[in-house]
């Protein structure tokens, strides 16, 4: 069987670029906002969306500098996704949804959440960027490497010469092996160094140690909104797991409102392409549970 590598996505105007996105369901319904994070795009949703459209209008944008999105000439860092992000909910009218992230998607979410807590509906996230207070609350796996990614000189020519993040972080995050039409998916945004930007960016803006200062106190902000929040949540746990092990995923949602856990065994970072099925039945399932299939 012939398996096509990717679809031509619709593009918006924003900002000073453009941004791709992928959608699904009844433009009527609930909006179901999926956010993505390093170095994949809305690819990483494609088959989990699916299963939540006969529930909910679903939008999954590529990030600026992602996926089939634009490559303006800005630093990308987390204050730049967040400008690019809020320009292009504006454009698509969204002005509330149930928003379901991973990885650097979970920061723009908290931080959103956090700045305009009428937007959020309902929160799904997995995997997600939290302030480590030291070195030590890293995975122990990827925290050489991840230091090695910050160090000047040294970082830059892994990811944007050797294209590490997508060609051994990714690979690496997932139980199973991605087939060369997934990887050439994967792969397609980032041909050149110059073009591979933004994925040197993101492991450089992780909030680790109370550095990079700006993203690591925005984000203990945001963090404390979510603890205070009453909206629903849903948290995915993947086994070993790697931002979020199944045993951090327990003691974080008792410090949560409204929270459910949902354990889904064998899983690294990239959760999507071991357990879509169970993610996306279990993320229909929880909006039927708050009547938004109904309405």
């Amino acid at each position: 069987m012939t398996v096509l590598a990717d679809v031509v996505l619709p593009q918006e105007n924003v900002l000073d670029s453009t941004m791709a996105y992928r959608e699904a369901g009844n433009s009527e319904a609930p909006v179901a906002l999926f956010l993505h994070g390093n170095p994949t795009s809305s690819y990483l949703w494609r088959k989990i969306i699916p299963l939540v459209a006969p529930t909910a209008h679903c939008i999954a944008p590529d990030l600026i500098g992602f996926g089939q999105s634009g490559k303006p000439e800005i630093e990308y860092r987390f204050a730049d996704h967040v400008r690019y992000l809020d320009a292009f909910l504006d454009k698509l009218g969204i002005s509330s949804a149930f928003v379901v992230a991973h990885d650097w998607g979970s920061a723009l979410a908290f931080h959103l959440a956090a700045r305009k807590p009428e937007f959020i509906r309902g929160l799904v996230f997995m995997e997600f960027i939290w302030p480590m207070p030291t070195w030590e609350d890293f995975h122990a796996d990827g925290r050489e490497i991840f230091k090695k990614f910050r160090t000047p000189g040294v970082g830059e020519k892994m990811i944007l010469e050797g294209n590490v993040f997508v060609e051994q972080v990714l690979p690496s995050g997932i139980v199973r092996k991605l087939t060369e039409e997934e990887m050439s998916v994967y792969r397609a945004p980032f041909p050149t160094p110059e073009s591979r930007q933004p994925t040197w960016r993101f492991p450089n803006e992780l909030p680790i140690a109370g550095e990079p200062a700006d993203v690591y106190s925005t984000l203990e902000r945001a963090h404390r909104a979510l603890a205070q929040s009453s909206y629903a949540k849903l948290l995915f746990a993947g086994n070993p797991g790697s931002l979020v092990t199944p045993t951090f995923a327990e003691k974080f949602v008792k410090g949560l409102k409204n929270c459910k856990l949902v354990q889904l065994g064998s899983g690294i970072h990239y959760l999507q392409e071991d357990h879509a099925e169970a993610i996306g039945t279990a993320v229909k399932e929880w909006l039927i549970g708050l009547e938004v299939g109904s309405r």
